[in-house]
């Protein structure tokens, strides 16, 4: 069921229950992290294995102490100036976190959404919302209230409708190694914003069956349909000739196909725009049944590295 009855949602939260969630985000599937039930709730949900840990969601920077210990001088200053928004924080976690929550590490991620839905809601509850993104384990993330009930149904009993996700891709990530800041996952904070208060960011490159982060699996954000991102659109066109492909480009169509065939995700070259419309255009493409999907590789900076790491992720192979 999709609402934006609050307090319903509230209700169904400390009942042990999971919803959807919007953010500025993705939508997120939400359940109280004290509450073993509810959390299983979330993995089984999604069909997530338990060695990814979810991300801790709370009302403001003032509740961080509930989750979280010895927190870094340099994480302090990155929540003052990212909080609420898409910045998500690697730190020790406090023994009441379960390790069911945090996959069995010791650190735990933790943020506070930049949405006012979600902040109402959270400030109704007196414990923190675990809420990875609202979708089958390695499938595209959700960016509206029907995405997430499109993928699940009655198999949840309430979708709190916020809108559109404004930012439209998955939060940066954080951690912290003897007061160090580390990137662990691109976002919707681009490096170079981070880096403004961290100085250079090391980047966490290890890939494992077991990530220290969520979000860090090479295979996710994936639609059913063959994805290739690649920077040579004309190649892979001639080399799948006879197949039905669907293109999301950056901000024009092509000359040499189809135009009805062509998604744009920023007209006006905006990579904030363009990152807005991911997610919600690789929907729409992948309802298309088409044979392939080909999106363009994005510049290198800001945003579009964030773009980028997601399309890889998504792709059967990347032509670059």
């Amino acid at each position: 069921m999709i609402s934006t009855d609050i307090s319903k949602a509230a209700d169904l939260l400390k009942a042990g229950e999971v919803i959807g969630l919007p953010t500025e985000t993705v939508y997120g599937l939400a359940g109280n992290i004290f509450n073993e039930t509810a959390i299983r709730k979330i993995f089984s949900v999604k069909q997530r294995p338990f060695y990814n840990p979810l991300i801790v969601h709370l009302a403001g920077i003032d509740r961080l102490d509930q989750v979280a210990k010895g927190i870094p001088g340099i994480a302090i200053k990155l929540a003052e100036k990212f909080w609420p928004g898409p910045l998500t924080l690697l730190l020790q976690k406090q023994s009441a976190v379960p390790d069911l929550v945090t996959a069995g590490k010791t650190t735990v991620a933790v943020r506070v959404p930049d949405h006012r839905l979600a902040l109402a809601l959270l400030k109704r509850i007196d414990f923190p919302l675990a809420a990875p993104s609202a979708n089958p384990f390695g499938c595209i993330s959700p960016t509206t209230a029907k995405h997430v009930d499109d993928y699940f149904g009655d198999n949840i009993p309430l979708v709190l409708d916020g809108g559109p996700c404004r930012n439209g891709v998955e939060s940066t990530i954080i951690g912290f190694n003897d007061g160090e800041a580390i990137l662990y996952r691109h976002g919707a904070i681009p490096m170079e914003e981070i880096e403004k208060i961290t100085g250079k960011l090391k980047v966490y490159v290890k890939e494992e069956n077991a990530p220290d982060a969520p979000g860090m699996l090479s295979k996710h954000y994936s639609p059913r349909t063959p994805t290739i991102l690649t920077d040579n659109i004309q190649q892979v066109l001639k080399e799948h000739a006879g197949k039905k492909m669907a293109l999301l480009l950056f901000n024009k169509k092509r000359n040499e196909y189809d135009p009805a065939l062509q998604w744009v995700l920023s007209p006006g070259s905006r990579l904030e725009e363009a990152a807005s419309n991911l997610y919600a255009m690789l929907h729409t493409l992948d309802e298309l049944k088409v044979d392939l999907i080909i999106c363009e590789k994005m510049k290198e900076e800001g945003l579009g590295i964030t773009m980028n790491d997601r399309l890889v992720r998504a792709s059967v192979e990347s032509l670059i």
